[in-house]
């Protein structure tokens, strides 16, 4: 078998769709995208493509090898995100060609179903409890929300009694009923992370995601001796060298590498590994499509330490098409009691909808995230 073509699809709502053919008629799907990014990974995509095209696909090492190591320069958000969409293709690729799911090729299933947790948006605490009810509803009990909106290095104890009013009432109308995690975004610095994870503690959030920016990860280790609440951070960590000094240094409980980001699930059930040996749980990174939802899952059925999986159905960024809107095979992945069976088809296990997302990358949003600034005009962080 022999790799004769790759198609890029840019579609709605920010996703970026891989479909790599072979001269025997099967075909992978991938999704190597940066949230922001699409053209840019999608032209690093083609031109790692000058490596592929004639290549056997089921040399998934080599090929991964190839792509990291055949350019003088490497990793970064670009080319790893590129990259991943190549691997998870060519994983799917493997399956079909084996007939049997990717999970099976890692060694097979750890678990029957995995845990997912769903995306809350809005500013007010009744619009996120209101949002909380109807999930609970569909059998949900795991959630995640952001903390605050911009703050500055330094700022004022207003704005850290804003931040836990929010979680505050949150708590208090939920009870104990849910589990909550808390997303800081890298937009708190590390002398207000320590103020505000004091003064969370007491509701008792499953973990607080990315309590400072990754280039500060050298903070998560004191902060995590200064708080009971776990800490979680790996999105913007994109191979196994970035998560190696993390995991050595300490402090975080969760890992959360972005198998769209990561180096696809090669390197992610590497990272999945290391993790593991330092009893660190994994909790994979996705706000995106089902292809990246497909192989996050992959991940987690054969990750020991997997506990949390981020999805993102109903997510406030999907303006223009939701998580299954380009799926054929919806069932598979419906969720009971907020949690996923393991995917029974080959390959990564999605059917993709390939006429519809044809039509929809006619004309395909340029989305990007909003550019917040600070009061005095400065640039915050979103």
């Amino acid at each position: 078998m022999k790799i004769v073509r790759l198609t890029t699809y840019q579609a709605a709502p920010r996703w970026l769709f891989l479909k790599i053919e072979t001269d025997e008629g099967i075909s992978g799907w991938g999704e190597p995208v940066i949230e922001g990014r699409a053209g840019t990974v999608e032209a690093a995509v083609h031109e790692l493509g000058d490596y592929l095209i004639g290549q056997d696909p089921a040399r998934i090492n080599d090929l991964w090898q190839t792509l990291y190591r055949g350019g003088f320069y490497r990793g970064g958000a670009i080319l790893m995100s590129a990259i991943a969409g190549i691997d998870q293709a060519l994983w799917d690729i493997k399956g079909k060609a084996l007939g049997v799911p990717v999970y099976q090729l890692l060694g097979g299933l750890v678990r029957e179903h995995m845990k997912t947790y769903r995306w809350v948006g809005g500013d007010r605490p009744a619009d996120i409890v209101a949002q909380m009810r109807r999930y609970q509803a569909l059998g949900f009990d795991t959630f995640k929300f952001n903390c605050t909106e911009e703050l500055k290095l330094i700022d004022s104890p207003r704005a850290v009694d804003a931040a836990v009013a929010k979680v505050a009432a949150i708590r208090e109308a939920m009870g104990e009923a849910v589990d909550f995690g808390i997303d800081f975004h890298g937009r708190v610095s590390a002398p207000m992370a320590r103020v505000l994870l004091r003064e969370l503690a007491p509701f008792r959030p499953l973990f607080v995601e990315e309590p400072v920016l990754p280039e500060q990860w050298e903070y998560y280790r004191p902060l995590s001796d200064a708080t009971p609440i776990p800490l979680a951070a790996g999105e913007r960590m994109y191979s196994r060298a970035e998560f190696k000094p993390v995991l050595a240094a300490g402090g975080l409980a969760i890992l959360q590498p972005d198998l769209s980001h990561a180096g696809g699930i090669t390197e992610c059930v590497k990272i999945a590994a290391m993790a593991e040996a330092y009893d660190v749980a994994l909790a994979p990174h996705c706000p995106l499509g089902p292809v990246a939802l497909a192989a996050c899952l992959q991940v987690d059925f054969v990750s020991y330490n997997a506990m949390l999986q981020e999805q993102s159905i109903g997510i406030h960024y999907n303006e223009g098409a939701d998580l299954l809107d380009y799926v054929l095979n919806k069932d598979d992945f419906r969720c009971v009691d907020g949690s996923i069976a393991a995917l029974p088809g080959p390959g990564l296990g999605v059917e993709i909808d390939e006429e519809r997302l044809k039509q929809a990358s006619l004309d395909p949003p340029r989305w990007r995230n909003p550019l917040w600034r600070h009061a005095d005009g400065s640039v915050a962080e979103w």
